[in-house]
């Protein structure tokens, strides 16, 4: 065979290899995660040692297989992470074949039009709605139902053929006196949602309920350094985990693929 015979084929095979990684890359589904500070807080770099669940998620994915672009923003509702555009631009680039985490509830139950925030929802699942003059915005606006707004996430990521999971939100540290935790509202809400629309559904609030009232009030402190909300580094840890295990027990929405082994 002439060399110059031999240097065509390996370039042609430069080539296949290169384009076979081009496809594999290109290809790569993307988990896009949204939420409030208890799923990124700040930069979700750790500012003042608080962190979201949602920035140690790659802890037990495998970026290799599937790449996570965690959009959650503090202070937001279900209702703001909408109106501010924030939704709009994850769905410019969610494709067939992605994911998309949702996690909503903590601060849904504020007013709908204080002059602070104005970031409330209506409470429930319903097709209720009331017009406001938002403060905020300086303009009026509709608000929904906090069902409304989650539906909405829905159907709107099922119509680019990405698959959703829905989160109900993590607990508060708020133990009553015989060491119990309560059931957040927006944790029944949550799933109600998640069986309307076929969305998968981690029942986030529960599992991490079972979890801190196995160890206790006292040791659940730790994850806890400035308030009764948002967690340390080693509390989001354990709840991104709690999410990892609760995908590889019930296979959730087939992300189980995508875990480390």
């Amino acid at each position: 065979m002439r060399l110059k015979n031999i240097f065509a084929i390996i370039a042609l095979t430069f080539v296949a290899i290169t384009g076979m990684s081009f496809v594999a890359q290109k290809t790569k589904p993307t988990l896009y995660i949204i939420g409030d500070s208890t799923v990124k807080n700040g930069s979700g770099k750790g500012s003042d040692s608080l962190w979201g669940w949602g920035s140690h998620m790659g802890s037990f994915l495998d970026t290799l297989k599937i790449d996570i672009q965690n959009h959650a923003m503090g202070g937001r509702s279900s209702r703001t992470f909408l109106t501010e555009g924030r939704w709009e631009k994850v769905l410019q680039t969610l494709k067939k074949g992605d994911y998309v985490m949702i996690q909503f509830g903590h601060n849904d139950g504020g007013p709908l039009d204080d002059e602070a925030r104005a970031r409330g929802t209506i409470q429930g699942t319903g097709t209720d709605s009331t017009e406001i003059y938002n403060p905020i915005r300086k303009v009026k606006e509709v608000v929904h139902t906090y069902g409304w707004y989650m539906t909405k996430y829905v159907k709107e990521a099922k119509a680019k053929g990405a698959t959703v999971v829905i989160c109900s939100p993590i607990p508060r540290s708020d133990f009553d006196d015989k060491g119990k935790m309560k059931k957040d509202k927006y944790a029944v809400w949550a799933k109600e949602v998640a069986t309307k629309t076929g969305a998968s559904f981690i029942p986030l609030n529960d599992l991490v309920i079972a979890e801190y009232e196995k160890i206790g009030e006292a040791a659940t402190k730790k994850y806890f350094p400035k308030d009764h909300t948002h967690t340390n580094g080693p509390g989001a840890l354990l709840n991104a985990k709690i999410i990892a295990g609760a995908i590889k027990k019930d296979k959730v929405a087939g992300l189980d693929k995508y875990l480390k082994k």
